[in-house]
């Protein structure tokens, strides 16, 4: 061996024993000097610790990373009601809905459609012509939105693609919606009479994998805040 090279190793040791490949390549080498018929019982359960441990690795990354995800989800989720609740009147509600929350959360735009049912013929043309995020429709429409035909909705929060029928609550817009968190609304009453939908041009955004935790505590804040204004 080059003196300097071995003077190296000798003054720094552990550079050898911390370099993986290094290590990998010392160890098959000495498995070649025993010859084939020779097995390494004792490197073999190296190499299952060692598989096991870039397992446990790669696990321990991903709590952590699903940790610091829901830890900024929540900031999120507290951020936007508490802006909720600065608002002094129903118009400011809405704009600050519009502008301010939609972007906390991130979204596109925000859309809150109202069930007939619940609501004076009235407050159907007021709320119709107050914004465009406001839309009115015939009773039943958030059921057969959310379900989409399907059922029973096992969640009062739905994330997923954008499902056919998306341009009746988003209406036409020049960037599509492409994913879309649908939050079902009950403003007095044992059925749903509203919903509020988050639509995003990011078709990863929402999908039916994420948790609806934070979404739904939402929810609830949204029905509190427009049962205040509106019943």
């Amino acid at each position: 061996m080059d003196r300097l090279l071995k003077d190296k190793i000798l003054a720094r040791p552990h550079v050898i024993l911390d370099d993986d490949d290094v290590m990998r390549a010392l160890i098959s080498a000495d498995d070649q000097a025993r010859g084939p018929n020779v097995v390494d019982l004792r490197g073999l359960a190296m190499q299952r610790l060692e598989e096991r441990l870039d397992r446990l690795e790669d696990t321990n990354k991903s709590v952590i990373a699903a940790a610091y995800d829901n830890l900024a989800g929540t900031n999120q989720i507290h951020r936007a009601v508490l802006r909720m609740m600065d608002a002094e009147s129903f118009d400011a509600f809405i704009s600050i809905l519009n502008d301010d929350v939609a972007q906390i959360l991130r979204v596109d735009t925000i859309r809150i459609i109202f069930e007939t049912k619940v609501i004076s013929t009235t407050q159907v043309q007021t709320l119709g012509n107050l914004h465009p995020m406001i839309g009115v429709e015939e009773p039943g429409f958030v059921h057969s939105y959310m379900t989409q035909g399907q059922g029973t909705l096992s969640s009062n929060v739905i994330v997923r693609p954008a499902p056919p029928g998306a341009s009746q609550v988003y209406g036409e817009r020049s960037a599509p919606i492409l994913s879309e968190a649908a939050l079902q609304l009950s403003l007095g009453g044992t059925e749903p009479s509203a919903m509020a939908a988050f639509g995003s041009t990011d078709a990863k955004q929402f999908s039916p994998q994420q948790a609806t935790d934070l979404l739904s505590f939402f929810a609830g804040v949204l029905e509190r805040v427009l049962y205040r204004w509106l019943v």
